[in-house]
């Protein structure tokens, strides 16, 4: 059985920086690209950031490109979502998530195996 378990969500003041984890268990964590979704009150869930099985590819949304970073450690199954420079308008609930057929690029529809999610919260 696939599990994501999100951690590091919280309260912090605009401008300030979180670091969200991913552990994910029940697939071969190193062969799947892994990625990170957003939704905010009365809004879509959308897309933050992704990276591939290698770590070598990522792509952005363009709302967060050259604020937030994903990484991840395929030793110890995780991914990471590193946010900078947070906006009050970052504040949401954040989803880690897995598409087992893509390379890279993510959409809500496809994704496979979602986490619970963890909620990050900036206020202004």
């Amino acid at each position: 059985q696939v599990q994501l378990v999100e951690s590091g969500g919280g309260l912090v003041q605009a401008g300030g920086s979180l670091r969200l984890s991913c552990a994910a268990s029940g697939l071969t964590f190193s062969s799947y690209a892994m990625g990170w979704f957003r939704q905010a009150p009365g809004k879509e869930r959308e897309f933050v950031a992704s990276i591939s099985w290698s770590g070598e590819t990522t792509d952005y949304a363009d709302s967060v490109r050259g604020r937030f970073t994903i990484s991840r450690d395929n030793a110890k199954n995780t991914v990471y979502l590193h946010m900078n420079r947070l906006k009050p308008e970052d504040t949401a609930v954040y989803y880690c998530a897995t598409d087992l057929d893509t390379i890279v690029v993510m959409t809500s529809a496809r994704v496979d195996y979602w986490g619970q999610g963890t909620q990050v919260t900036v206020s202004s």
